[in-house]
């Protein structure tokens, strides 16, 4: 499974980059603008792919099919690495086919129902972004989503990549590489925990007790 970062903050990506440890980024109108302060949104779009060979999202604003492709065009320009973000919308749908009609990638966001992700593979979609954590948050099950998707996908032999997203905590992870996500898009707070073990770190302390009671040096 592939694992994207969901941000926009450079130093965030930068460390997660220097590690090997992410395949793609993914961005929204919301990370951008708690970064720019004064900076043109292209320029972070720019440096982020400079830092990260791989898909990075970049989402369009409008909401109408032609500012879409606008936008879309103006987005695909800055780097062969930018897949262009788009809604679950009708607008968006059409946007969607237009851009993959034009060789661009797309990644159709706010996805929250198995039939909406159908729709989005009939558009071209390159990915499909379920928001798991935002259907958690009004108690329904998020990752039944995920695996709703993966199935349909399955069933018709479409290629559109499963891009689960709004992922809160590890265990969302997990239930990801476990159903068959070919991606999962985590805060870098949820991808640092994924490093993390409490049982990792009380055997790294016995280890290291016992060898400093050898007094030796490797």
């Amino acid at each position: 499974m592939k694992i994207f970062l969901d941000t926009a903050d450079l130093a965030e990506i930068r460390r997660a980059a220097d590690a090997n440890l992410i395949d793609g980024i993914t961005t929204n109108p919301s990370l951008i603008s708690q970064v720019a302060g004064d900076r043109d949104p292209k320029e972070i779009y720019r440096e982020i792919c400079e830092l990260v060979d791989g898909p990075i999202s970049a989402e369009v604003v409008a909401t109408d099919k032609e500012t879409m492709l606008v936008e879309g065009r103006k987005l695909a320009a800055l780097h062969d690495n930018i897949v262009v973000k788009v809604p679950l919308t009708e607008d968006g749908l059409k946007a969607c086919r237009a851009l993959r009609s034009e060789g661009i990638r797309t990644n159709v966001t706010l996805c929250f129902s198995p039939s909406q992700a159908l729709l989005a593979a009939k558009a071209g979609a390159t990915f499909i972004s379920p928001f798991v954590g935002r259907i958690d948050d009004i108690s329904g099950e998020g990752m039944q989503l995920v695996h709703q998707i993966r199935q349909v996908y399955d069933n018709y032999g479409y290629d559109t990549e499963i891009l689960a997203a709004s992922l809160r905590h590890p265990m969302h992870v997990v239930e990801c590489m476990l159903i068959g996500a070919d991606c999962a898009t985590m805060p870098p707070k949820v991808l640092w925990q994924l490093t993390n073990h409490p049982l990792t770190d009380r055997g790294l302390e016995a280890f290291l007790a016992d060898w400093n009671r050898l007094g030796a040096e490797i």
